[in-house]
């Protein structure tokens, strides 16, 4: 009789593989297709026939029927095997209950452990450059001495009153309603196994778990962006029958004190004087990558207050398509000192600029000559001592208004 092979071929194990080769199979199988990871139809179904696998594989009662009559002796239809009822597809629900304690009719398979999240600052040159940096993280993981097992092989029993999930279902009748809820199991203390403490492991008591510290290499590639996140897949705490989650770095910019970023491209203000605005100049900017940007105004090419003008493929890298982002400037112009040139200088300007734009006034107008002044904050608010927008310095005046304020009293 040819021996059937299917359920070892789908965790990738040969016939002859041990117990703790056939659950590393599983788990990194698991891995690669629980519908956290992978949400397709496609994976789902490869995931339960992994896991049904895993159950049939890992009970030894159940692994002799099939290695000695494949799928039929385990639906029931094989000489000698005790009954399995209900055909290979029923295992669904036997399966799962021994994961979390059971009668789930759908399979969902070992749970998946919490994500590890750290922030990781960075500045916007070391997001433009790019950085490695080494972190050390001290996580849980299975013990290496037991493998996981919490005591010697062969010497670590199901917990038989839980079924080896550490909780069990207790149902209560309070009056007229029936009341169910799960509680840890008293006989195992939630541990899903028994022990004898002579074969627990030394290493870590029974506990299955150690602490280790791993040195992780943090890559920031040139481009990242504000909030992105840096995954190492199945680095997260270990556990018994539990998919470890990720380490998850999430990158956090620093604020710069020239540039502001906005997607691929960065914004800067940059500050001429006003010859330079009207007549050319050169300015600089020290960018990120290190170097030095000097770069010309044309003479004639007016740069107004204000003003926006692009400096093409200087901005931050663009990710995966490759390429720069652009430099956008926005300028600011440094204007002259008062009474910076003498009354002949002046008019020598009065040749070559622009000329002035004269006032355009109604003719039957009345005109007042004004003059400007200076602005002070405290003198030009908007309010006076007498709530009017005048002030009063007259002696007459002030004697008016008096500590109560002004009266008016008719004759």
């Amino acid at each position: 009789m040819v021996r059937e092979t299917k359920l070892y071929d789908l965790l990738g194990v040969s016939p002859s593989a041990d117990d703790t080769q056939i659950k590393k199979a599983y788990r990194k199988a698991a891995l690669k297709y629980h519908p956290d990871k992978n949400p397709s139809k496609e994976a789902s179904e490869k995931f339960k026939e992994l896991t049904v696998a895993y159950e049939v594989l890992s009970d030894s009662q159940k692994r002799e029927i099939y290695d000695q009559y494949g799928e039929e002796g385990l639906a029931g239809g094989g000489a000698g095997a005790g009954g399995f009822g209900g055909g290979f597809g029923g295992f669904g629900e036997d399966i799962f209950s021994q994961f979390f304690g059971g009668g789930s009719s759908r399979p969902r398979g070992p749970q998946r452990g919490r994500d590890i999240k750290h922030e990781m600052s960075a500045t916007l040159e070391e997001l433009y450059k790019g950085r490695t940096a080494k972190l050390a993280l001290n996580k849980q993981i299975l013990c290496k001495s037991c493998e996981g097992r919490g005591g010697k092989e062969g010497a670590v029993k199901k917990c038989s009153s839980c079924n080896g999930v550490g909780v069990k279902f207790v149902t209560r009748q309070m009056g007229p309603m029936i009341q169910r809820f799960q509680t840890e199991c008293d006989v195992c203390n939630g541990t899903g196994d028994i022990i004898d403490p002579k074969d627990r492991c030394k290493a870590c008591n029974g506990k299955k778990i150690a602490n280790e510290r791993k040195i992780l290499e943090v890559h920031i590639e040139p481009g990242m962006k504000d909030g992105q996140k840096i995954v190492f897949e199945g680095e997260a705490d270990q556990a018994p029958n539990v998919i470890p989650g990720d380490v998850v770095f999430v990158v956090t910019q620093k604020p710069h004190k020239i540039f502001e970023r906005k997607g691929d491209n960065l914004y800067c203000d940059i500050e001429v004087d006003l010859l330079s605005a009207i007549a050319g100049g050169e300015f600089a900017i020290e960018h990120l990558s290190g170097e030095w940007l000097k770069v010309s105004i044309v003479p004639g090419e007016v740069i107004s207050p204000g003003l926006t003008k692009v400096i093409d493929g200087k901005g931050m890298p663009v990710q995966k398509y490759g390429g720069y982002g652009n430099l956008i400037v926005k300028f600011k112009i440094n204007f002259p000192e008062n009474h910076f040139a003498d009354e002949e200088s002046l008019k020598k300007l009065e040749q070559i600029l622009p000329p002035r734009t004269k006032p355009v006034i109604p003719s039957n107008a009345e005109v007042e000559e004004c003059v400007l002044s200076d602005y002070d904050p405290h003198k030009h608010s908007g309010k006076s001592s007498y709530g009017r927008g005048q002030s009063y310095d007259s002696d007459e005046e002030e004697q008016a208004g008096g500590a109560e304020g002004v009266q008016c009293a008719s004759q």
